[in-house]
């Protein structure tokens, strides 16, 4: 059972303790804190908290059809809040050690096909809104990076003569990633454009690479908007988000025969567990094999999704 007094100041102590020690992004360390303080808010902030308060809040989670995900999240929260009080002496054993966490089946992550993928780089235009837009396509499926590392992105971050980039991951966790060709000539084309409209607007000394049209750093919001409007022009059914090319750029690589390991690095996975998931999408490679060795695999190509349910690629689909 818990003794401690209060909780309020101690969880104000551990989210500086993940923010200024473990360096968790800030984005995990606010939700960290929202989770543990709707726990005590929900047992009182002075409640001795025993193992059945717990399995009571999950239970009471459940009824309130909270996702099993995000249940995890603050079982996680709270096992380590009182990790952390037991190294800071403040009680002698955890309360939630004897709650096992929410069992539930992983969704796999929606993908592009590399067709798509060659139907949305085609975006017509040398205006800056249409250069740029095809550049922030290139990257975020060349490199595999978040929408949040491609938004911090700077000019200095860019090595032109080996076509890198240093990208900020999340924990502070700083790693490389490459250009590959197509997304290197777009970066060419986009780079006399940027700095054009940033003396333009007065915006000169601005640093991010991803400039609007207002000549401010690009948002992680904006980027969602432009693959929004350019998924619609390009007719690709596929729910698509700036996440959506990670997945795929992972998929893509570990069906050309990339090493698992080397894609955990280029993605910054701190677990390989993460990146393992990406070894169920090779789904266009899988249907092929299926297709040429099965006895009645030759309809399967023509299907209207893969073996997963997936849609199929754009190269297969009537447009309207």
């Amino acid at each position: 059972m818990s003794t401690i007094a209060t909780h309020g100041s101690h969880v104000d102590r551990y989210l500086a303790y993940l923010q200024s020690v473990r360096n968790l992004s800030p984005a995990t360390v606010r939700a960290y804190g929202l989770d543990l303080r709707a726990f005590f808010a929900w047992v009182g902030d002075d409640a001795a908290v025993d193992t059945a308060m717990v399995r009571r809040y999950v239970s009471h989670l459940t009824r309130s059809h909270t996702a099993a995900s995000s249940m995890n999240r603050k079982l996680s929260a709270l096992k380590g809040y009182y990790r952390f009080l037991i190294r800071q002496k403040l009680v002698e054993s955890s309360p939630v050690d004897g709650v096992r966490s929410i069992r539930h089946s992983r969704t796999l992550p929606d993908i592009l096909f590399e067709q798509d993928i060659k139907e949305l780089l085609e975006i017509p235009g040398d205006d800056f809104e249409s250069v740029r837009d095809r550049l922030i396509l290139e990257t975020l499926y060349s490199t595999g990076c978040r929408v949040s590392e491609l938004t911090a992105i700077t000019v200095e971050d860019i090595n032109f003569k080996k076509g890198s980039i240093i990208v900020h991951g999340k924990g502070r966790k700083d790693r490389l990633v490459f250009l590959g060709a197509p997304a290197r000539a777009a970066l060419r084309d986009y780079l006399p454009l940027r700095d054009s409209l940033a003396h333009r607007v007065g915006h000169g000394e601005v640093r991010a690479l991803f400039l609007n049209q207002a000549g401010g750093g690009l948002t992680a919001r904006g980027v969602a908007l432009i693959i929004e409007k350019r998924v619609r022009a390009a007719r690709i059914a596929t729910r698509t988000s700036p996440h959506t090319f990670r997945h795929s750029f992972a998929t893509h690589v570990l069906d050309r025969g990339a090493d698992i390991r080397v894609v955990q690095e280029l993605l910054g996975h701190a677990g390989l567990s993460t990146t393992q998931v990406y070894t169920h999408l090779g789904l266009g490679k899988l249907r092929k094999i299926y297709a040429q060795a099965h006895p009645h695999g030759g309809g399967a190509v023509g299907m209207g999704s893969d073996v997963s349910g997936s849609r199929v690629p754009s190269s297969e689909r009537t447009k309207p």
